[in-house]
């Protein structure tokens, strides 16, 4: 199953197999802590963040509509509860659910995939690095150059994200890039 797309994962998940979302899981977490310490610039907050982002996954996978990409729906969850922090500075904890077979599963699961602490240390140092310079940015092309040179994403899942024309977002990364190449000279 680890040469699944994610969207095969979700289906498979769905039908009752709960190896597939582990894979999913195991596949996002390091980028999606990375993308929610890049909001909060504090690692106990992203950690939590990223558990309340795989909790609301594991909640609303039924809802999925695999028309659409899981990586981006998984982002536009992460970036809402982001948000959400920054509103309500309100975290969730594994405590606060109640411990049935698929939750133990989970908190195992966030448990297993968590790195060597000499691995995170240096996995934060070149992330703060990268992220102190793009931070630097104007607003509007932080976003579009964080999701596309850091998370990966295509331009045209990025303009899908935020409602915006391809255009707009091809442009913002352009000129977020141009202006992080003069600011780090």
């Amino acid at each position: 199953m680890d040469n699944y797309s994610d969207e095969q994962l979700v289906e498979v998940y769905l039908k009752g197999e709960r190896e597939a979302l582990n894979i999913l899981i195991k596949r996002y977490l390091t980028p999606i802590f990375n993308y929610a310490l890049s909001f909060v610039k504090d690692q106990a907050a992203a950690e939590d963040l990223t558990q309340e982002v795989f909790v609301k996954v594991w909640r609303k996978i039924k809802k999925f509509d695999n028309k659409y990409k899981f990586k981006n729906w998984l982002y536009a969850i992460a970036k809402n509860i982001c948000l959400d922090y920054f509103k309500k500075n309100k975290t969730i904890n594994f405590s606060e659910l109640d411990l049935t077979d698929d939750n133990l599963l989970f908190e195992n699961l966030i448990k297993e995939a968590a790195i060597s602490p000499q691995e995170e240390l240096e996995s934060i140092q070149a992330a703060d690095l990268v992220n102190a310079a793009v931070d630097k940015l104007p607003e509007k092309y932080k976003q579009t150059v964080k999701l596309h040179y850091l998370d990966g994403f295509k331009f045209r899942e990025i303009a899908d994200m935020l409602s915006e024309s391809i255009e707009t977002i091809k442009s913002r990364g352009r000129r977020g890039l141009e202006l992080l190449r003069k600011m780090m000279k």
